[in-house]
Protein backbone atom coordinates (compact mmCIF):
# COMPACT_ATOMS: atom_id res chain seq x y z
CA UNK A 1 0.00 0.00 0.00
CA UNK A 2 1.49 3.38 -1.35
CA UNK A 3 0.17 5.86 2.03
CA UNK A 4 1.45 8.54 0.46
CA UNK A 5 -0.76 7.98 -2.49
CA UNK A 6 -3.55 6.93 -0.42
CA UNK A 7 -3.47 10.25 1.33
CA UNK A 8 -3.30 12.02 -1.40
CA UNK A 9 -6.40 10.70 -2.80
CA UNK A 10 -8.08 11.33 0.29
CA UNK A 11 -7.06 15.15 0.39
CA UNK A 12 -7.98 15.53 -2.61
CA UNK A 13 -10.67 13.12 -3.90
CA UNK A 14 -12.69 12.83 -0.39
CA UNK A 15 -11.62 15.67 1.94
CA UNK A 16 -13.43 18.46 -0.48
CA UNK A 17 -16.79 16.74 -0.48
CA UNK A 18 -16.53 16.15 3.24
CA UNK A 19 -15.71 20.22 3.48
CA UNK A 20 -18.30 21.49 1.05
CA UNK A 21 -21.29 18.92 3.02
CA UNK A 22 -20.05 20.76 5.97
CA UNK A 23 -20.51 23.59 5.21
CA UNK A 24 -23.68 23.50 3.35
CA UNK A 25 -25.11 21.37 6.62
CA UNK A 26 -23.21 23.73 9.33
CA UNK A 27 -24.72 26.70 7.62
CA UNK A 28 -28.24 25.71 7.51
CA UNK A 29 -27.97 24.61 10.75
CA UNK A 30 -26.54 27.44 12.62
CA UNK A 31 -28.93 29.78 10.42
CA UNK A 32 -31.82 27.54 12.14
CA UNK A 33 -30.19 27.34 15.70
CA UNK A 34 -28.25 30.42 15.87
CA UNK A 35 -29.75 32.95 13.81
CA UNK A 36 -28.38 35.69 16.01
CA UNK A 37 -24.59 34.99 15.20
CA UNK A 38 -25.01 35.07 11.58
CA UNK A 39 -23.19 38.02 11.59
CA UNK A 40 -19.20 39.78 10.87
CA UNK A 41 -19.14 40.98 14.26
CA UNK A 42 -17.91 44.68 13.15
CA UNK A 43 -15.79 46.29 15.42
CA UNK A 44 -15.76 49.95 14.22
CA UNK A 45 -17.52 50.59 17.37
CA UNK A 46 -13.58 50.13 19.57
CA UNK A 47 -12.24 52.02 16.26
CA UNK A 48 -12.66 53.31 13.20
CA UNK A 49 -9.75 54.24 12.27
CA UNK A 50 -8.15 51.99 8.98
CA UNK A 51 -11.01 50.02 9.07
CA UNK A 52 -12.65 52.10 6.12
CA UNK A 53 -9.43 51.43 4.05
CA UNK A 54 -8.82 47.85 4.85
CA UNK A 55 -12.21 46.40 4.52
CA UNK A 56 -12.80 48.11 1.07
CA UNK A 57 -9.38 47.38 -0.32
CA UNK A 58 -9.93 43.66 1.17
CA UNK A 59 -13.70 43.01 0.02
CA UNK A 60 -13.07 44.94 -3.36
CA UNK A 61 -9.94 42.29 -4.15
CA UNK A 62 -11.45 39.57 -2.62
CA UNK A 63 -15.25 39.79 -4.60
CA UNK A 64 -13.12 39.66 -7.69
CA UNK A 65 -10.72 37.06 -6.92
CA UNK A 66 -13.94 34.87 -6.53
CA UNK A 67 -16.01 35.35 -8.51
CA UNK A 68 -12.87 35.48 -11.17
CA UNK A 69 -12.54 31.33 -9.64
CA UNK A 70 -15.95 30.97 -10.19
CA UNK A 71 -15.53 32.40 -14.28
CA UNK A 72 -12.23 31.08 -14.82
CA UNK A 73 -12.76 27.57 -13.15
CA UNK A 74 -16.15 26.64 -13.81
CA UNK A 75 -17.29 28.13 -16.88
CA UNK A 76 -17.44 25.38 -19.33
CA UNK A 77 -14.92 25.00 -22.27
CA UNK A 78 -16.90 25.86 -24.95
CA UNK A 79 -18.21 29.28 -23.30
CA UNK A 80 -14.16 30.40 -23.33
CA UNK A 81 -12.07 28.89 -26.33
CA UNK A 82 -14.09 30.36 -29.07
CA UNK A 83 -12.48 33.79 -27.41
CA UNK A 84 -9.80 32.74 -25.61
CA UNK A 85 -6.48 29.88 -26.25
CA UNK A 86 -5.58 28.36 -23.01
CA UNK A 87 -2.25 30.14 -22.62
CA UNK A 88 -4.98 33.66 -23.09
CA UNK A 89 -7.19 32.58 -21.05
CA UNK A 90 -4.18 31.72 -18.25
CA UNK A 91 -2.40 35.09 -18.62
CA UNK A 92 -6.24 36.83 -17.92
CA UNK A 93 -6.14 34.73 -14.85
CA UNK A 94 -2.59 35.44 -13.56
CA UNK A 95 -2.99 39.31 -14.57
CA UNK A 96 -6.47 40.17 -13.44
CA UNK A 97 -6.36 37.19 -10.10
CA UNK A 98 -2.53 38.69 -9.87
CA UNK A 99 -3.69 42.34 -8.88
CA UNK A 100 -6.95 41.88 -7.50
CA UNK A 101 -5.07 39.50 -4.98
CA UNK A 102 -2.56 42.01 -4.24
CA UNK A 103 -5.34 44.84 -3.15
CA UNK A 104 -7.10 41.76 -1.26
CA UNK A 105 -4.39 40.94 0.81
CA UNK A 106 -2.90 44.59 1.29
CA UNK A 107 -6.75 45.44 2.94
CA UNK A 108 -6.57 42.70 4.70
CA UNK A 109 -2.82 42.82 6.37
CA UNK A 110 -4.17 46.54 7.57
CA UNK A 111 -6.98 44.76 9.29
CA UNK A 112 -5.20 42.22 10.82
CA UNK A 113 -2.43 44.81 12.03
CA UNK A 114 -5.49 46.71 13.41
CA UNK A 115 -7.05 44.07 15.12
CA UNK A 116 -3.82 42.87 16.61
CA UNK A 117 -2.31 46.32 17.80
CA UNK A 118 -5.28 47.23 19.51
CA UNK A 119 -5.77 46.24 22.97
CA UNK A 120 -9.14 46.41 22.70
CA UNK A 121 -10.10 44.60 19.94
CA UNK A 122 -7.78 41.88 20.58
CA UNK A 123 -10.01 41.20 23.95
CA UNK A 124 -12.97 41.14 22.32
CA UNK A 125 -11.75 39.46 19.25
CA UNK A 126 -12.68 35.72 19.51
CA UNK A 127 -9.96 32.90 18.63
CA UNK A 128 -11.68 31.73 15.35
CA UNK A 129 -11.59 35.78 14.53
CA UNK A 130 -7.82 35.85 14.58
CA UNK A 131 -7.33 32.47 13.03
CA UNK A 132 -9.83 32.81 9.84
CA UNK A 133 -8.21 35.98 9.07
CA UNK A 134 -4.74 34.36 9.01
CA UNK A 135 -6.20 31.20 7.08
CA UNK A 136 -7.40 33.60 4.66
CA UNK A 137 -4.54 35.94 4.57
CA UNK A 138 -2.62 32.58 3.34
CA UNK A 139 -4.57 31.67 1.25
CA UNK A 140 -4.01 35.15 -0.84
CA UNK A 141 -0.38 34.42 -0.20
CA UNK A 142 -0.55 30.93 -1.90
CA UNK A 143 -2.41 32.32 -4.65
CA UNK A 144 0.34 35.08 -5.54
CA UNK A 145 2.97 32.94 -5.16
CA UNK A 146 1.25 30.72 -8.20
CA UNK A 147 1.26 33.59 -10.29
CA UNK A 148 5.03 33.31 -11.30
CA UNK A 149 4.86 29.97 -11.00
CA UNK A 150 2.78 30.01 -13.95
CA UNK A 151 4.70 32.33 -15.42
CA UNK A 152 7.06 30.23 -16.23
CA UNK A 153 4.69 27.66 -18.60
CA UNK A 154 2.62 29.72 -20.50
CA UNK A 155 1.22 27.28 -22.45
CA UNK A 156 -2.03 26.90 -20.56
CA UNK A 157 -1.50 23.15 -20.02
CA UNK A 158 -1.55 23.47 -16.14
CA UNK A 159 -4.53 25.80 -16.14
CA UNK A 160 -6.37 23.20 -17.77
CA UNK A 161 -5.13 20.29 -15.68
CA UNK A 162 -6.17 23.02 -12.44
CA UNK A 163 -9.60 23.62 -14.31
CA UNK A 164 -10.41 20.06 -15.27
CA UNK A 165 -9.81 18.73 -11.62
CA UNK A 166 -12.01 21.53 -9.98
CA UNK A 167 -14.83 21.33 -12.80
CA UNK A 168 -14.46 17.10 -12.03
CA UNK A 169 -15.17 18.07 -7.95
CA UNK A 170 -18.37 19.78 -8.81
CA UNK A 171 -19.75 17.15 -10.84
CA UNK A 172 -18.90 14.20 -8.73
CA UNK A 173 -16.06 13.09 -11.18
CA UNK A 174 -13.95 9.82 -10.41
CA UNK A 175 -10.49 9.93 -10.21
CA UNK A 176 -9.91 13.55 -9.76
CA UNK A 177 -7.57 13.28 -7.49
CA UNK A 178 -4.91 11.98 -9.96
CA UNK A 179 -4.88 14.88 -12.01
CA UNK A 180 -3.17 16.67 -9.01
CA UNK A 181 -0.43 13.95 -8.47
CA UNK A 182 2.59 16.02 -10.41
CA UNK A 183 1.35 19.51 -9.59
CA UNK A 184 3.58 21.82 -7.62
CA UNK A 185 3.15 21.52 -3.72
CA UNK A 186 2.15 25.23 -3.50
CA UNK A 187 -1.07 24.75 -6.00
CA UNK A 188 -1.75 21.90 -4.08
CA UNK A 189 -1.61 23.91 -0.70
CA UNK A 190 -3.89 26.32 -2.21
CA UNK A 191 -6.72 24.31 -3.11
CA UNK A 192 -6.13 22.55 0.12
CA UNK A 193 -6.21 25.56 2.70
CA UNK A 194 -9.17 26.80 -0.06
CA UNK A 195 -11.65 23.55 0.97
CA UNK A 196 -10.25 24.11 4.72
CA UNK A 197 -11.83 27.42 5.01
CA UNK A 198 -14.48 26.33 3.29
CA UNK A 199 -14.76 23.15 6.35
CA UNK A 200 -14.59 25.95 9.41
CA UNK A 201 -16.55 28.83 7.59
CA UNK A 202 -20.14 27.61 9.46
CA UNK A 203 -18.54 28.00 12.78
CA UNK A 204 -16.94 31.03 12.34
CA UNK A 205 -18.07 34.57 11.33
CA UNK A 206 -17.28 33.95 7.45
CA UNK A 207 -20.80 32.35 7.40
CA UNK A 208 -21.83 36.17 6.74
CA UNK A 209 -20.74 35.51 2.74
CA UNK A 210 -23.86 33.71 2.25
CA UNK A 211 -25.72 36.87 3.17
CA UNK A 212 -23.69 38.45 0.44
CA UNK A 213 -24.95 36.25 -1.75
CA UNK A 214 -28.58 36.39 -1.07
CA UNK A 215 -28.76 39.88 -1.21
CA UNK A 216 -29.10 39.85 -4.98
CA UNK A 217 -32.81 38.31 -4.20
CA UNK A 218 -33.17 41.96 -3.03
CA UNK A 219 -33.55 42.59 -6.61
CA UNK A 220 -36.21 40.68 -7.32
CA UNK A 221 -38.98 40.44 -4.64
CA UNK A 222 -41.81 42.31 -4.25
CA UNK A 223 -42.66 45.34 -3.27
CA UNK A 224 -43.71 45.76 0.26
CA UNK A 225 -46.46 47.25 1.05
CA UNK A 226 -46.35 49.55 4.04
CA UNK A 227 -49.97 50.80 6.30
CA UNK A 228 -49.03 53.49 8.46
CA UNK A 229 -51.74 54.33 11.29
CA UNK A 230 -51.67 58.43 11.36
CA UNK A 231 -53.36 59.79 14.68
CA UNK A 232 -56.32 61.92 14.04
CA UNK A 233 -55.45 65.71 14.63
CA UNK A 234 -58.03 67.25 17.06
CA UNK A 235 -58.97 70.58 16.71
Amino acid sequence: MNVSYDLHLFLFGIYPYLCLAVLLLGSLVRFDREPYTWKSDSSQMLRAGQLRLGSNLFHYGILVVVIGHFLGFLAPHWAVDWALSPSQHQLLAMVGGGIAGLIAIIGLSILIHRRLADPRIRRNSRKWDIAIVLMLWLQLLLGLLTVPLSARHMDGAMFELLTDYVKGIVTFKSGVAALLVNVPWVYRLHILLGFTIFLVSPFTRMVHIWSGAGAVAYLFRPYQIVRTRKREVRA
